[in-house]
């Protein structure tokens, strides 16, 4: 009799720790219809950035430049037309996203997550454990991502992609770029924390966060892209602004009252410190003198 009850009482202990205990495996679904919600401020989604608005942002000289010389226009042209967003900044449109999951068949493990928005392409991101390619491999739109669990949040490397841009108005990220990825799901809603590291166009890390809602009634339909009407222009003639001639740069100045040094950026930007600095600076002009233009005296 007692050995029954030492078994019963073993049998008990040892169902009550796997009830309590969740497998080895188990991971969160991020699968699902999920609608963007516009809580952070972030002037690149809705309904876009200002030009000349580097407000915060950690880029270089390097950077800079190519923003400047940056002409909206310069979307019409055919090989624009259907150039989807980086895996990076994808994530700061405002079109609804789909994730889909990949099991395996035998022990219903999550092996990859495919994400995708309206006016994008399908972007996976492998749990199997396999490598990144090497530097040399194929880029991509969407890279190259890899996640692991750290708990309930997933944790994904992107690398191998193609060039893209941090804001739509200019300001570039570079092929070279690392881009780190936090999913968290809480409930209803999912958190994504990008950070991306580029050793040619920033100084920092830039770091963002984006939030969506799950939406029991959406559905992204397929959307394949096709060329619009295109804009007839002299050949060879490619939208863009030479160095130092781009007065349109002031806009944003003028407009918010905000230093003109201020709006071109650089990490010191982001930080609270930099309001020291802002009280010295002159206010704005109300009238726009012109950029210096580099290039006089050239032939």
């Amino acid at each position: 009799m007692r050995n029954l009850n030492r078994t019963m009482i073993g049998s008990l202990l040892l169902l009550a720790m796997a009830g309590g205990v969740r497998p080895v495996f188990a991971q969160v679904d991020f699968s699902g219809e999920w609608a963007p919600r516009f809580y952070e401020d972030q002037p690149e989604r809705v309904p876009g950035p200002e030009l000349g608005d580097y407000l915060g942002l950690p880029i270089n000289d390097a950077a800079r430049l190519r923003a400047d010389s940056w002409e909206g226009s310069m979307l019409t042209l055919p090989e624009w037309q259907c150039r989807p967003h980086g895996a990076d900044y994808i994530w700061r449109g405002p079109s609804p996203l789909t994730i889909r999951k990949e099991e395996d068949p035998l022990t219903r493990e999550i092996t990859a997550f495919h994400a995708e928005w309206l006016r994008s392409i399908d972007n996976p991101v492998y749990l199997d454990g396999r490598p990144h390619p090497s530097e040399d491999a194929l880029h991509k739109w969407g890279g190259f991502a890899t996640g692991k669990w750290d708990g309930d949040m997933l944790t994904i490397t992107v690398t191998h992609l193609k060039e893209g841009y941090i804001r739509r108005n200019g300001l570039p990220r570079s092929e070279q770029a690392t881009v780190t990825e936090h999913w968290m799901r809480h409930g209803d809603f999912l958190t994504v924390v990008t950070i991306v590291n580029d050793p040619v166009y920033l100084t920092e890390p830039f770091i963002r966060s984006t939030d969506y809602e799950l939406d029991l009634h959406q559905h992204v339909p397929p959307y394949p892209c096709e060329m619009v009407t295109e804009i007839e222009r002299p050949k060879g003639v490619i939208p863009h602004h030479l160095p130092g001639t781009n007065n349109d740069l002031r806009e944003f100045s003028e407009r918010h009252g905000i230093p003109f040094e201020a709006t071109r950026g650089g990490a010191e930007t982001a930080y609270p410190d930099y309001r020291k600095k802002l009280k010295q600076m002159p206010p704005p002009a109300t009238t726009r003198p012109p950029l210096p233009n580099r290039n006089e005296g050239q032939q």
